[in-house]
């Protein structure tokens, strides 16, 4: 019998991607990872929404004992928190300290889930690791493709983007052909405690939190002006400029400036040298629109193309999909030439590349420019 490891976060989806890969008739045991230390990091100081009795993430390790009891399936519980500091963490605050936005549930895919957990899989001798994402394998050929979920609302393939072929190859997503109404239908059906169990939001294994206030126990926060970028006029404060990202409207704390017409603010650059947060009002289409953009660290999922595609393209996760002509310059660099102008496309976000439905791979955004107007400096 094929044996499978499914990754089991005490949340709903994994709990009924279990329940599923049962059903199939697959020798399924499970791995709860721990990857983040919550108390050793000081999560707990100075937040009053934490405290050391309730641990947000050992609070799920027992909604994940609970279900794996429900289900008769065996629970083995892992620490990769080195790994997740090293591969993962790591990169999220070098990439915030350079004034980009990273993503860092793209990488926690490709070094924890599928490579440290995967060979944790191996070792207990499972021959597939599986998880609750929303995403298609489908095999053709001796190739394996990654493809959208049928749930389109829910499709995580922009966050499996940079698997590669041995990566796709050893796992199985059990909820790609159904919904997520049906999957708490379900959850409810087995008497499971967690059928209504809320979504996970923020950082992954890190959660949800007041995310500025995060960043601070690692990150320096520098106050510095605030300088509408069309006047040179300093208009307010911020509370460090890495905290903020491109586009953002909330959370500004810029007031109503005597003499001038009431309009919201948005953020356009950020000069993480100078300390300066730059702003606008008005018409985003004059500050945000770019027409090309340079991708690095690409990984494509099948093969790297030869020649100049067509495909879709999207920067930034649930976006419609945008229509972009990718040019390779080197096999993990990428120039993307867009079919218009499209708003905030944020460097150190993913841009995720698909052929209709097919995921083909994805990289980072490095450098973003328009009418030839490096625009991200």
């Amino acid at each position: 019998m094929t044996k499978v490891m499914i990754g089991l976060s005490g949340g709903v989806d994994s709990a009924v991607a279990a329940f599923l890969l049962k059903k199939q008739g697959y020798d399924v045991v499970a791995g709860f990872m721990r990857n983040w230390d919550a108390i050793a990091n000081g999560d707990f100081l100075g937040n009053p929404t934490l405290n050391n009795s309730c641990c947000p993430q050992e609070a799920d390790y027992e909604d994940a004992k609970a279900v794996a009891e429900k289900l008769g399936i065996e629970l083995f519980r892992v620490d990769f928190i080195k790994e997740y500091w090293d591969d993962v963490f790591t990169y999220f605050l070098k990439e915030y300290q350079r004034g980009r936005t990273p993503n860092p549930d793209i990488f926690c895919n490709k070094y924890i889930k599928f490579d440290a957990f995967l060979k944790f899989a191996k070792s207990k001798g499972c021959d597939y690791i599986a998880t609750g994402h929303y995403a298609k394998r489908v095999d053709k050929d001796g190739t394996t493709f990654l493809l959208k979920s049928y749930d389109q609302n829910k499709d995580q393939t922009y966050f499996l983007s940079q698997l590669n072929q041995e990566q796709i190859s050893s796992c199985l997503f059990p909820l790609g052909d159904i919904d997520k109404p049906e999957v708490r239908r379900i959850a409810k059906e087995l008497g499971l405690s967690i059928a209504t169990k809320k979504d996970s939001t923020g950082v992954c294994f890190i959660g949800e939190r007041n995310f500025k206030e995060f960043l601070k126990n690692y990150l320096p926060a520098n106050k510095g002006n605030i300088v509408d970028i069309n006047t040179n006029e300093v208009v307010g404060t911020h509370d460090g400029v890495l905290f903020y990202t491109i586009g953002q409207r909330r959370g500004l704390g810029i007031g109503g400036i005597s003499g001038r017409e009431a309009k919201s603010w948005f953020v356009v650059k950020k000069d993480v040298k100078k300390n300066i947060l730059y702003v606008a009002s008005g018409n985003e289409d004059e500050h945000l629109l770019s027409d090309r953009a340079i991708i690095t660290n690409c990984q494509f999922n099948n093969h790297i193309p030869t020649s100049d595609m067509h495909v879709s393209c999207k920067f930034r996760y649930r976006q419609k999909d945008q229509g972009v002509t990718l040019h390779m310059i080197d096999d993990t660099t990428v120039e993307l030439i867009f079919d218009e102008p499209y708003k905030a496309v944020t460097t150190g976000q993913a841009a995720v590349f698909y052929d209709e439905d097919i995921c083909l791979g994805g990289g980072i955004i490095d450098q973003v420019y328009f009418k030839n107007k490096r625009i991200d400096l």
